[in-house]
């Protein structure tokens, strides 16, 4: 085993860093306060070649692997989770549809700006009454002389305001079966309000999408008709990666606050890590971060060397969102008061963090899928 980054992942990881740390962090604070989404450090994302990282080079990308692109979000995440998570759905959910089932003229038309950050891209899977049942969807779709009719909502859908395109999945209704559908932004009955009052991630885009008869050509269906359900399903196996990444971010920015004050913060006459409790209390913080990070890599190696990795990446994505949970409650812990307040960051951190375990399959269906994969074999 080689736990040493390539000598580009390793290039990758310090220009993100370096980009974050100068170009993101200083409104991070602010934006959560607005609520405003930052389009113009999203271009210069794609203009970085973020957004095309896993991508070839042909399609817009940067030829990059997985690993890389782990990387780089956790980065992001680390100093603005709300961006790291616009970040992850643009990539993950958004283009890699595009990249894996699309026809190379939806890519030419589609990926390529949304890889080079011309526009966002959005993914709209769940619904009302189709949430961690994602199968239950609702949305319908009939067949035209031209094309198909697309009728439905979806809600908590990430980037779709300023979305370029939405893969919309919908039901047929001659056998029940599930298929994608590209659905240009500006299409006749496509409506998109970006209206929710959230806890966290508070700068990123969570909209709500209604279909009311949007019709799409023929050629805007997403690779073969009823397959949608398994192509949903091994979009979410990559795009836990991607949560799994934004939660090490999460993870490491709650555990360097905490160890930042508890190294200038005295109380009866010693600074608080001198205390064993709180060194317990960064000592777990440490270990879990580590191994946290260190499953999220594995899974990201064994998808770029086309290993099944499906219950590995369940696996990273509920071992580092519930450690980024526990890491942003312990680091407001060990701020006290502080903690409490909007003076710190670790607050935010912990409004953050309560995503993780929620988005992108909660902690439970990350263990049905962890255990399904056990008992299949």
């Amino acid at each position: 085993m080689d736990f040493d980054l390539t000598a580009d992942q390793a290039l990758i990881r310090t220009t993100v860093k370096d980009f974050a740390d100068h170009v993101v962090a200083p409104g991070a604070a602010e934006r959560d306060e607005t609520g405003e989404v930052p389009l113009d450090i999203m271009r210069q994302m794609g203009e970085l070649g973020l957004f095309g990282i896993p991508f070839p080079e042909r399609w817009g990308g940067s030829g990059g692997d997985t690993v890389s692109y782990a990387l780089a979000v956790e980065e992001i995440g680390r100093v603005d989770a709300s961006l790291g998570l616009g970040f992850a759905a643009h990539v993950s959910l958004g283009c890699s549809p595009l990249y894996l089932y699309g026809s190379d003229a939806q890519r030419e038309r589609f990926l390529i700006p949304a890889a080079t950050g011309q526009y966002l891209a959005a993914f709209g899977l769940t619904e009302p009454g189709a949430g961690s049942d994602a199968g239950g969807t609702a949305t319908r779709v009939e067949e035209t002389p031209d094309g198909y009719r697309i009728t439905g909502t979806k809600i908590f859908i990430t980037n779709a305001l300023h979305a370029g395109y939405i893969v919309a999945t919908a039901r047929q209704p001659e056998d029940q079966r599930i298929s994608s559908y590209i659905v240009p932004a500006g299409t006749p009955g496509l409506t998109v309000r970006a209206d929710y009052q959230k806890l966290g991630m508070r700068s990123s885009e969570t909209c709500e999408i209604h279909l009311d008869g949007v019709e799409v050509p023929r050629d805007l269906r997403l690779g073969e008709p009823g397959r949608g359900f398994r192509q949903f399903l091994e979009i979410l196996d990559g795009g836990r990666i991607s949560i799994g990444a934004l939660s090490v971010g999460v993870a490491q920015a709650s555990l360097e606050a905490a160890l930042a004050y508890s190294q200038m913060r005295r109380q009866f006459g010693h600074e608080l890590a001198h205390f064993q409790a709180i060194q317990f209390k960064l000592a777990d913080m440490a270990m879990e971060v580590e191994l946290a990070r260190t499953m999220v890599l594995k899974a990201a190696w064994l998808k770029d060397q086309r290993r099944e990795y499906a219950k590995e990446a369940a696996m990273a994505k509920l071992y580092a969102s519930e450690a980024a949970m526990r890491a942003s409650l312990e680091a407001v812990q060990i701020h006290g008061g502080y903690g409490y307040m909007r003076d710190y960051p670790v607050e935010r951190y912990m409004r953050d963090a309560k995503l993780l375990v929620i988005g992108e399959g909660t902690s439970e269906i990350q263990r049905l899928v962890i255990a399904r994969q056990l008992l299949a074999r």
